[in-house]
C-alpha cells in the first residue's frame, strides 16, 4: 500500500541490472482479507494497518525460503535494532541478520562505496546513488498526492546520525547518558542544538529499553565492530 513507483521502480530496475532473478507478489488482496478477518478498517492507518502489511510480507519471504529450500537475509540493522524500529515477526525476522551489526550511517557509506565502484556499471551506479538520496521510510503509508513517500523515519525516531553516535558510546564504551551529550553535544556543534540533542537522546534511550524483546529473539548475525 506504501510502495512509491521511486522505490519500486528501483528494485526492479537493480535487480535486472545484476541480471538475478526477480520474483513479484502482490500483498494487497492478503492484506485487505486479513483486514477483514481481524474487522480492522483499512481507511484506519494505525499501527495494525503497518503492521499487517510487513508480517505479510515477512510471511511470503519465509515461505517462498521452504519452497527453494533456501534462507530468508535479514534486511534490517543495528541501528533499527537499537531503536526498535521493525515490526515484530515482520523485517525483525530473517533465517540471517547479515546487518545486524552494521548501523545505518555505516550502511550508506558502503552502499556510496559501492556505487562508486566502477566493476558494477554505470546503471546499477546510477540506481544505488538514487536509492541513497531516497528518504529512509518502511513505506507502510500511503504515498502522499505526487507518489512521494509519505512515512519518514527519521521524523518519527530522529535523525539516524545522532543515534547510531549514541549507539555507539552506549553500547559499546557504556557511556553514561551526561556523558554522551556532552560529547554530541560537540561533536554535532553548529548542526544540532541542546535542545534538539537532548531530544532524540531521551528517545533513544526509551526506545532501547522498551524494545528488547525484540533483540531477545533474532536471528544468528556477523558481529562487525
Amino acid at each position: 500500500f506504501g510502495t512509491t513507483d521511486r522505490t519500486y521502480n528501483n528494485a526492479v530496475n537493480f535487480a535486472n541490472s545484476l541480471g538475478v532473478t526477480l520474483k513479484e507478489v502482490n500483498i494487497k488482496a492478503a492484506v485487505n482479507q486479513h483486514f477483514a478477518d481481524i474487522e480492522h478498517d483499512p481507511n484506519v492507518y494505525d499501527v495494525t494497518y503497518e503492521n499487517s502489511q510487513a508480517r505479510e510480507r515477512t510471511q511470503i519471504l519465509m515461505d517462498l525460503a521452504n519452497q527453494e529450500n533456501g534462507i530468508v537475509i535479514g534486511t534490517g540493522d543495528l541501528s533499527e535494532l537499537a531503536l526498535g524500529f521493525a515490526t515484530y515477526n515482520g523485517d525483525h525476522m530473517s533465517m540471517y541478520g547479515v546487518n545486524s551489526g552494521v548501523p545505518k550511517t555505516l550502511v550508506k557509506v558502503l552502499v556510496s562505496w559501492i556505487a562508486d565502484s566502477s566493476f558494477l556499471g554505470c546503471d546499477v551506479s546510477s540506481i544505488l546513488k538514487d536509492i541513497l538520496d531516497t528518504p529512509v521510510s518502511p513505506e507502510l503509508l500511503p504515498p502522499d498526492g505526487n507518489d512521494n513517500i509519505n512515512q519518514k523515519t527519521e521524523e518519527i525516531v530522529g535523525p539516524y546520525e545522532l543515534h547510531d553516535f549514541f549507539i555507539y558510546y552506549a553500547v559499546r564504551y557504556g557511556f553514561s547518558p551526561k556523558k554522551i551529550y556532552y560529547l554530541a553535544l560537540n561533536a554535532f556543534d553548529g548542526i544540532y542544538d541542546g535542545n534538539t540533542i537532548l531530544k532524540w537522546l531521551k528517545n533513544f534511550y526509551k526506545r532501547f529499553f522498551t524494545q528488547q524483546f525484540k533483540r531477545s529473539c533474532l536471528p544468528d548475525g556477523p558481529k562487525v565492530g
